[in-house]
Protein backbone atom coordinates (compact mmCIF):
# COMPACT_ATOMS: atom_id res chain seq x y z
CA UNK A 1 0.00 0.00 0.00
CA UNK A 2 1.34 3.43 -0.90
CA UNK A 3 1.63 5.69 2.14
CA UNK A 4 3.20 8.99 3.00
CA UNK A 5 1.79 11.03 0.14
CA UNK A 6 4.02 13.91 -0.89
CA UNK A 7 1.83 16.92 -1.64
CA UNK A 8 4.61 18.63 -3.58
CA UNK A 9 4.57 15.82 -6.14
CA UNK A 10 0.87 16.16 -6.85
CA UNK A 11 -0.11 18.25 -9.89
CA UNK A 12 1.47 21.67 -9.46
CA UNK A 13 -1.06 24.41 -8.63
CA UNK A 14 0.26 26.70 -11.36
CA UNK A 15 0.06 24.01 -14.02
CA UNK A 16 -3.40 23.01 -12.87
CA UNK A 17 -4.60 26.62 -12.96
CA UNK A 18 -3.16 27.08 -16.44
CA UNK A 19 -4.90 23.95 -17.69
CA UNK A 20 -8.14 25.07 -16.04
CA UNK A 21 -8.05 28.42 -17.82
CA UNK A 22 -7.19 26.69 -21.09
CA UNK A 23 -10.13 24.27 -20.65
CA UNK A 24 -12.52 27.13 -19.82
CA UNK A 25 -11.47 29.28 -22.80
CA UNK A 26 -11.57 26.29 -25.15
CA UNK A 27 -15.06 25.48 -23.88
CA UNK A 28 -16.32 29.06 -24.35
CA UNK A 29 -14.85 29.27 -27.86
CA UNK A 30 -16.33 25.90 -28.85
CA UNK A 31 -19.75 26.80 -27.49
CA UNK A 32 -19.71 30.21 -29.16
CA UNK A 33 -18.74 28.64 -32.47
CA UNK A 34 -21.49 26.07 -32.25
CA UNK A 35 -24.12 28.66 -31.37
CA UNK A 36 -23.08 31.42 -33.76
CA UNK A 37 -21.48 29.71 -36.73
CA UNK A 38 -23.83 26.81 -37.44
CA UNK A 39 -27.28 27.15 -39.02
CA UNK A 40 -30.51 26.30 -37.20
CA UNK A 41 -31.93 22.84 -37.75
CA UNK A 42 -34.71 22.55 -40.32
CA UNK A 43 -37.16 20.99 -37.85
CA UNK A 44 -36.00 22.10 -34.38
CA UNK A 45 -34.49 25.47 -35.23
CA UNK A 46 -31.97 26.83 -32.75
CA UNK A 47 -33.16 24.38 -30.09
CA UNK A 48 -31.02 21.77 -31.83
CA UNK A 49 -27.89 23.60 -30.67
CA UNK A 50 -28.37 22.28 -27.14
CA UNK A 51 -26.71 19.24 -28.73
CA UNK A 52 -23.35 20.93 -28.14
CA UNK A 53 -23.92 20.59 -24.39
CA UNK A 54 -26.13 17.52 -24.12
CA UNK A 55 -24.20 15.12 -26.32
CA UNK A 56 -20.68 15.83 -24.98
CA UNK A 57 -21.92 15.73 -21.38
CA UNK A 58 -23.55 12.35 -22.06
CA UNK A 59 -20.31 11.08 -23.58
CA UNK A 60 -18.34 12.27 -20.56
CA UNK A 61 -20.79 10.60 -18.17
CA UNK A 62 -19.96 7.24 -19.79
CA UNK A 63 -16.26 7.92 -20.17
CA UNK A 64 -15.87 9.00 -16.56
CA UNK A 65 -17.38 5.79 -15.23
CA UNK A 66 -15.14 3.75 -17.50
CA UNK A 67 -12.18 5.62 -16.01
CA UNK A 68 -13.51 5.04 -12.47
CA UNK A 69 -13.71 1.34 -13.24
CA UNK A 70 -10.19 1.34 -14.66
CA UNK A 71 -8.79 3.04 -11.57
CA UNK A 72 -10.69 0.56 -9.39
CA UNK A 73 -9.06 -2.34 -11.22
CA UNK A 74 -5.67 -0.69 -10.78
CA UNK A 75 -6.27 -0.42 -7.03
CA UNK A 76 -7.23 -4.10 -6.76
CA UNK A 77 -4.08 -4.98 -8.67
CA UNK A 78 -1.56 -2.63 -7.07
CA UNK A 79 -3.19 -2.13 -3.64
CA UNK A 80 -2.10 1.50 -3.81
CA UNK A 81 -4.63 4.00 -2.48
CA UNK A 82 -3.68 6.64 -5.01
CA UNK A 83 -5.74 4.71 -7.58
CA UNK A 84 -8.76 4.78 -5.27
CA UNK A 85 -8.41 8.53 -4.79
CA UNK A 86 -8.16 9.02 -8.55
CA UNK A 87 -11.30 6.92 -9.03
CA UNK A 88 -13.22 8.95 -6.43
CA UNK A 89 -12.09 12.24 -7.98
CA UNK A 90 -13.25 11.09 -11.42
CA UNK A 91 -16.58 9.94 -10.00
CA UNK A 92 -17.19 13.38 -8.49
CA UNK A 93 -16.60 14.93 -11.90
CA UNK A 94 -18.62 12.24 -13.67
CA UNK A 95 -21.77 12.77 -11.62
CA UNK A 96 -21.75 16.44 -12.66
CA UNK A 97 -21.74 15.52 -16.35
CA UNK A 98 -24.38 12.83 -15.83
CA UNK A 99 -26.67 15.31 -14.12
CA UNK A 100 -26.02 17.84 -16.88
CA UNK A 101 -26.88 15.24 -19.53
CA UNK A 102 -30.18 14.45 -17.80
CA UNK A 103 -31.03 18.12 -17.31
CA UNK A 104 -30.29 19.19 -20.89
CA UNK A 105 -32.02 16.08 -22.18
CA UNK A 106 -35.20 17.09 -20.36
CA UNK A 107 -34.94 20.66 -21.67
CA UNK A 108 -34.48 19.31 -25.18
CA UNK A 109 -37.24 16.71 -24.81
CA UNK A 110 -39.97 19.07 -23.60
CA UNK A 111 -40.47 20.94 -26.92
CA UNK A 112 -39.40 17.95 -29.03
CA UNK A 113 -41.39 15.13 -27.42
CA UNK A 114 -43.92 17.26 -25.54
CA UNK A 115 -42.87 15.93 -22.14
CA UNK A 116 -40.08 16.68 -19.64
CA UNK A 117 -39.49 13.06 -18.74
CA UNK A 118 -40.56 9.65 -19.95
CA UNK A 119 -39.38 6.21 -18.91
CA UNK A 120 -37.56 5.80 -22.18
CA UNK A 121 -34.81 3.16 -22.18
CA UNK A 122 -32.03 5.66 -22.78
CA UNK A 123 -33.30 8.15 -20.19
CA UNK A 124 -33.93 5.47 -17.60
CA UNK A 125 -30.53 3.80 -17.99
CA UNK A 126 -28.81 7.20 -17.79
CA UNK A 127 -30.79 7.98 -14.62
CA UNK A 128 -29.65 4.63 -13.19
CA UNK A 129 -26.08 5.65 -14.01
CA UNK A 130 -26.58 8.87 -12.03
CA UNK A 131 -27.86 6.82 -9.08
CA UNK A 132 -24.82 4.57 -9.34
CA UNK A 133 -22.52 7.59 -9.26
CA UNK A 134 -24.37 8.87 -6.19
CA UNK A 135 -24.28 5.44 -4.56
CA UNK A 136 -20.57 5.12 -5.24
CA UNK A 137 -19.87 8.44 -3.54
CA UNK A 138 -22.29 7.76 -0.68
CA UNK A 139 -20.71 4.36 -0.04
CA UNK A 140 -17.34 6.00 0.45
CA UNK A 141 -18.71 7.93 3.42
CA UNK A 142 -19.86 4.75 5.18
CA UNK A 143 -16.45 3.64 6.46
CA UNK A 144 -13.25 5.24 7.68
CA UNK A 145 -11.19 2.17 6.79
CA UNK A 146 -9.38 3.27 3.65
CA UNK A 147 -8.66 -0.19 2.25
CA UNK A 148 -12.20 -1.43 2.87
CA UNK A 149 -13.64 1.71 1.30
CA UNK A 150 -11.43 1.26 -1.74
CA UNK A 151 -12.47 -2.39 -2.17
CA UNK A 152 -16.15 -1.54 -1.87
CA UNK A 153 -15.76 1.32 -4.32
CA UNK A 154 -14.05 -0.91 -6.86
CA UNK A 155 -16.94 -3.39 -6.67
CA UNK A 156 -19.55 -0.68 -7.22
CA UNK A 157 -17.48 0.73 -10.09
CA UNK A 158 -17.62 -2.67 -11.82
CA UNK A 159 -21.44 -2.71 -11.65
CA UNK A 160 -21.65 0.85 -12.91
CA UNK A 161 -19.34 0.08 -15.80
CA UNK A 162 -21.70 -2.67 -16.95
CA UNK A 163 -24.51 -0.11 -16.98
CA UNK A 164 -22.55 2.22 -19.25
CA UNK A 165 -22.82 -0.40 -22.00
CA UNK A 166 -26.54 -0.68 -21.39
CA UNK A 167 -26.86 3.12 -21.67
CA UNK A 168 -24.94 3.13 -24.94
CA UNK A 169 -26.83 0.21 -26.52
CA UNK A 170 -30.29 1.02 -25.13
CA UNK A 171 -31.41 2.88 -28.26
CA UNK A 172 -30.56 -0.19 -30.37
CA UNK A 173 -31.84 -2.91 -28.04
CA UNK A 174 -35.25 -1.35 -27.34
CA UNK A 175 -37.76 0.82 -29.18
CA UNK A 176 -37.16 4.27 -27.80
CA UNK A 177 -38.07 7.91 -28.36
CA UNK A 178 -34.40 8.79 -28.22
CA UNK A 179 -32.58 8.73 -31.52
CA UNK A 180 -29.64 6.38 -32.12
CA UNK A 181 -26.27 7.27 -30.66
CA UNK A 182 -25.17 10.74 -31.70
CA UNK A 183 -21.74 10.84 -33.28
CA UNK A 184 -19.99 12.73 -36.10
CA UNK A 185 -21.19 9.97 -38.45
CA UNK A 186 -24.87 10.34 -37.49
CA UNK A 187 -25.33 14.14 -37.54
CA UNK A 188 -25.42 16.58 -40.41
CA UNK A 189 -21.88 17.37 -41.66
CA UNK A 190 -22.36 21.08 -40.98
CA UNK A 191 -22.56 20.32 -37.24
CA UNK A 192 -19.68 17.85 -37.05
CA UNK A 193 -16.79 20.26 -36.48
CA UNK A 194 -18.24 21.99 -33.45
CA UNK A 195 -19.62 18.75 -32.05
CA UNK A 196 -16.07 17.40 -32.08
CA UNK A 197 -14.60 20.59 -30.64
CA UNK A 198 -17.15 20.61 -27.83
CA UNK A 199 -16.43 16.94 -27.13
CA UNK A 200 -12.77 17.88 -26.58
CA UNK A 201 -13.83 20.91 -24.53
CA UNK A 202 -15.88 18.73 -22.19
CA UNK A 203 -13.07 16.20 -22.02
CA UNK A 204 -10.64 18.93 -20.94
CA UNK A 205 -13.09 20.10 -18.27
CA UNK A 206 -13.54 16.52 -17.05
CA UNK A 207 -9.77 16.14 -16.72
CA UNK A 208 -9.48 19.48 -14.93
CA UNK A 209 -12.31 18.70 -12.50
CA UNK A 210 -10.93 15.25 -11.72
CA UNK A 211 -7.34 16.46 -11.39
CA UNK A 212 -8.40 19.27 -9.06
CA UNK A 213 -10.39 16.95 -6.83
CA UNK A 214 -7.56 14.40 -6.84
CA UNK A 215 -5.08 17.03 -5.73
CA UNK A 216 -7.39 18.15 -2.91
CA UNK A 217 -7.85 14.53 -1.82
CA UNK A 218 -4.09 13.94 -1.78
CA UNK A 219 -3.45 17.09 0.22
CA UNK A 220 -6.27 16.27 2.64
CA UNK A 221 -4.92 12.78 3.21
CA UNK A 222 -1.41 14.11 3.69
CA UNK A 223 -2.64 16.57 6.32
CA UNK A 224 -4.68 13.90 8.11
CA UNK A 225 -1.65 11.60 8.26
CA UNK A 226 0.50 14.42 9.59
CA UNK A 227 -2.05 15.25 12.31
CA UNK A 228 -2.38 11.58 13.27
CA UNK A 229 1.39 11.17 13.41
CA UNK A 230 1.73 14.17 15.72
CA UNK A 231 -1.08 12.92 17.95
CA UNK A 232 0.62 9.54 18.37
CA UNK A 233 4.09 10.97 18.87
CA UNK A 234 5.26 10.67 22.50
CA UNK A 235 4.97 13.97 24.31
CA UNK A 236 8.61 14.17 25.37
CA UNK A 237 9.32 17.75 24.42
CA UNK A 238 9.92 20.00 27.39
CA UNK A 239 10.38 17.07 29.77
CA UNK A 240 13.64 17.23 31.79
CA UNK A 241 15.10 14.31 33.69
Amino acid sequence: MGTGFDAARVLRPRGLQFFGWFALLFFLASQAGGLLLTPPDRDMGHLQKIMYVHVPSAWMSLLAYAIVFGFGVMFLWKRDLKWDLMAAATAEAGIVFTGLALLTGSIWGRPTWGIWWTWDARLTSEAVLFIMYAGYLALRAMTDDEMRRARWSAAIAALGFLNTYIVYMSVRWWRTLHQIQSSPSTVDPQYVLFLRLNAFAFLFILIWFAASRYRVARLTRDIEESVEERALRPQTEGVHV
